[in-house]
C-alpha cells in the first residue's frame, strides 16, 4: 500500500473517532464488524438467527448460526455463538461442518451518563473448529475495547479495536473500526462502517472495507438486520464483498 494511500486510510478512522469524541442510548454492534460497548439488559436476553459470509478470489466462506446474549448483571453481558460453516472454492466442491464456538463477556465500566462515553472491555474466546477446512483449527482470544456516544436527533457512533492472540501467545492480528448510525424512521435504522484489520501471521495481507447495514424494528420483540461491505485495500485476496443478514429476538 502506498504511503498516500496509508495516510488517507489512517485519517478516515481518525475521523471517524473523533465523532465519539464529541457527541438516548442507540442500538448497535450486529449487523457491522465493529461492535458496541452497551450490554444486553439486565436479565434480558438477545439471539440472534444469522448468515455472513465473504468472496475473495480464492472463494467464498462464512458461517450460519445462533448468537445468544444475556444480561447476567447491570452492565455485564455473556455471550455464546454457535456456528456451521462453509467454504468454497473456484472448481472445487463445498464443505460445510462446525465452525468456531465464540465465547466472550462485555463489562461497561463506563457510562454516558456520567463519564459522557460508554465504554466497555469484550474478550471473546474462538474455539477450535475442529476442520482444516471450515474456520480456524485452533484456539485463539480477541481482547477489544468498545466506546460509544449517542446524540439527540439520533445520530449515534461507535467503534474501538483490539489484537487477536493465537494458542502459541503471538499476535496474530490487529483491528479497529467505527460506526456513523441514524435513526431515519421509528423502526429503521441506518449507518456505515469503515473498518482494518492489519496482515495475519499466516499470509493474509492487510484489508480496510467501507459496509452500509440497516436495522428494521417490525416490533418490541423481533427485528431483521442486514448489512453488505467491500474492500477498498488488497480486495481481491481479502474481500471482493461480505454480507451479513439475522433476525434478532428481543426479551
Amino acid at each position: 500500500m502506498s504511503g498516500c494511500r496509508a495516510h488517507w486510510i489512517g485519517l478516515s478512522i481518525c475521523i471517524v473517532f473523533a465523532a465519539l469524541l464529541l457527541a438516548k442510548p442507540a442500538a448497535a454492534g450486529p449487523p457491522y464488524v465493529s461492535d458496541d460497548p452497551e450490554p444486553t439488559d439486565y436479565r434480558h436476553f438477545e439471539i440472534y438467527t444469522f448468515n455472513q459470509g465473504t468472496a475473495t478470489r480464492g472463494g467464498t466462506s462464512g458461517e450460519s448460526g445462533i448468537d445468544f446474549n444475556y444480561g447476567a448483571a447491570p452492565n455485564l453481558q455473556l455471550t455464546a455463538i454457535l456456528p456451521a460453516g462453509f467454504a468454497q472454492t473456484p472448481g472445487g466442491g463445498t464443505s460445510i461442518g462446525p465452525s468456531n464456538v465464540e465465547l466472550a463477556a462485555k463489562y461497561r465500566f463506563l457510562r454516558q451518563d456520567t463519564f459522557g462515553l460508554d465504554v466497555a472491555f469484550f474478550p471473546r474466546v474462538f474455539l477450535p473448529s475442529g476442520s482444516n477446512t471450515i474456520g480456524d483449527n485452533r484456539a485463539s482470544l480477541l481482547l477489544p475495547v468498545w466506546v460509544q456516544k449517542d446524540w439527540s436527533g439520533g445520530w449515534s457512533a461507535f467503534g474501538g479495536g483490539g489484537c487477536m492472540l493465537s494458542e502459541v501467545r503471538a499476535v496474530d492480528f490487529c483491528e479497529a473500526g467505527g460506526v456513523v448510525t441514524y435513526q431515519i424512521l421509528p423502526k429503521l435504522q441506518i449507518g456505515g462502517e469503515l473498518f482494518h484489520q492489519t496482515a495475519d501471521r499466516r499470509g493474509t495481507p492487510a484489508t480496510t472495507s467501507l459496509g452500509v447495514g440497516w436495522r428494521y424494528d417490525l416490533n418490541d420483540n423481533f427485528h431483521l438486520l442486514g448489512y453488505v461491505r467491500r474492500g477498498i485495500e488488497n480486495t481481491d485476496e481479502t474481500d471482493r464483498y461480505s454480507w451479513y443478514a439475522s433476525v434478532l429476538f428481543t426479551f
